[in-house]
């Protein structure tokens, strides 16, 4: 398989089948992720979306005994895996890689059809490690179960301008915007540029069926979600929770024009040095709808007022088609001849992977297992020494709720960072109007007999400062600490 992979780096791509495509993308993807299928959790958001999904599959629609600032479909895909494979980290992880794979697969889709098979191979092995490597995106995000669905809608709006797969093209796009809610200004511009490709071709009629087609597509899938709290009698909890909520939440979050400042200006340095040089064929129907999704994504972060790394796991796919394009025209590149050597840089490249390769190859001789990280050794813990689950808080590795079969003690401590974000309360009914008073219902109320906290690190964020003074002056006076288990400490209330 790895002389195979050798022969396409440096060989013709023409004769390359899809199957066989994907067989090598997935490897790939399986290859730089595998070592963190092992590992307790990789981003504290992922850990919130474990525990959205087992409330789904102990029976609890999403937002009514746990609550996340998510739609519901990202808590659907945990919600499956662990109905069908149980309490598995593996499973997660695997069907994280499919994600992966699967959006590199229609980046090099869109690739071929753009420009080459050739573009399309090393876009999508590009992609693959931008979506994998370089911060917390070994684990899975809502955005990788985005783009999953978003790229194949994507090509099919590219690839035909049959009626049916304008409908296809809308149910793919409407999973898309119930994983990520962000991504509807991205295919609010594709609806749009739809419209205005068939108008300015005086296809009027062809062009509002596509388009109606396209949205009843997406509006589809968008009612099929809120179905489930209508039947049940309560629709104003999705209107609240998935509408509501993040319209508020990014009106309250954002950051300064200036934290956005180097990707716009990047980006804008990228496209006119293109435009300038005539590096990418705009004329073609592909780079056209490539471009108005990446502008639809970047609008979509101005609105958002903020970029966070796994943020760009929406933008990379896209834009790795035409980076490649425009390197593969530069005259350097182009007069570059293979060398065997140049093996050795591509090897080098997932340096993150061989280092927990070696990471897990260490607990594995160390503890005997596999799996690492204190959501596994402190749920362990507790449970050797008999310590209360049944009223426990974490306010660090809060993956532990899920291994110790127990639950956060508010709504608002489904993911400890919500605690402090008293904008949101009234959208799922928490009767407390501030972070302060939420913690101290949950600190002199319920009073947890159990807390985990992460070893000599604030609590909160340090803009908290109100909150991080509380907590450490109550746990200071109520609380002492039974153990700690590698980086976090195990705090037992005081009698």
């Amino acid at each position: 398989m790895l002389k195979s992979l050798i022969n396409l780096v440096v060989q013709n791509h023409s004769n390359l089948k899809n199957r066989t495509a994907f067989l090598y993308i997935f490897c790939v993807s399986f290859f730089l992720r595998l070592p963190f299928f092992f590992r307790d959790y990789i981003d504290r958001d992922e850990s919130t979306f474990i525990l959205m999904g087992q409330s789904w599959v102990d029976g609890n629609l999403p937002y009514t005994e746990l609550w996340d600032l998510k739609p519901p479909i990202t808590f659907l895909f945990f919600a499956g895996v662990i109905y069908v494979f149980g309490k598995s980290f593996i499973a997660i992880r695997l069907f994280g890689t499919l994600l992966v794979a699967q959006t590199a697969f229609f980046t090099y889709k869109i690739g071929e059809e753009t420009d080459s098979k050739k573009t399309g191979f090393w876009s999508a092995i590009i992609c693959v490690v931008l979506l994998t490597l370089f911060g917390s995106l070994q684990g899975v995000m809502s955005e990788h179960i985005c783009m999953a669905f978003f790229m194949p809608g994507l090509y099919l709006l590219i690839r035909s301008n049959k009626p049916l797969w304008y409908l296809v093209s809308g149910l793919l796009m409407g999973i898309a915007v119930m994983a990520k809610m962000n991504i509807a200004y991205a295919i609010l511009f594709l609806g749009i540029f739809i419209m205005y490709r068939n108008v300015s071709n005086k296809k009027w009629a062809l062009g509002l069926i596509n388009f109606m087609l396209f949205g009843f597509g997406v509006l589809l899938v968008i009612l099929s979600t809120f179905l489930p709290y209508y039947l049940n009698g309560n629709p104003e909890v999705w209107w609240k929770s998935v509408v509501l909520a993040p319209l508020e939440y990014v009106g309250a979050r954002r950051e300064s024009i200036l934290n956005l400042a180097p990707i716009f200006a990047f980006l804008a340095v990228f496209f006119f040095f293109v435009w300038k040089k005539n590096l990418v064929d705009f004329k073609k129907t592909s780079a056209q709808f490539l471009l108005v999704a990446i502008l639809g994504i970047l609008y979509a972060f101005y609105k958002g007022g903020r970029i966070n790394g796994h943020y760009l796991i929406q933008l990379h796919p896209i834009l790795v088609v035409l980076v490649v394009i425009v390197l593969g025209k530069i005259h350097f590149f182009r007069q570059l001849t293979w060398k065997p050597y140049y093996l050795v840089f591509l090897f080098l490249i997932p340096m993150e992977s061989y280092l927990e390769y070696a990471n897990v190859i260490k607990n594995r001789m160390e503890r005997g297992t596999f799996f690492n990280g204190e959501g596994i050794s402190v749920p362990k813990y507790i449970r050797e020494n008999s310590l209360n689950t049944h009223n426990i808080l974490f306010l660090g590795y809060h993956i532990g709720y899920w291994a110790l079969d127990a639950t956060p003690p508010t709504k608002s401590a489904t993911h400890p960072s919500n605690i402090c974000r008293e904008e949101l309360f009234p959208f799922y009914g928490n009767p407390r109007r501030s972070s302060i008073e939420e913690l101290q219902y949950i600190m002199e109320t319920i009073q947890p007999k159990t807390i985990i906290t992460r070893k000599n690190r604030l609590v909160f964020d340090k803009k908290q400062t109100k909150e991080n003074e509380y907590i450490d002056a109550y746990l200071i006076e109520h609380y002492k600490v039974h153990a700690t288990v590698e980086k976090a400490n195990i705090l037992q209330r005081l009698k």
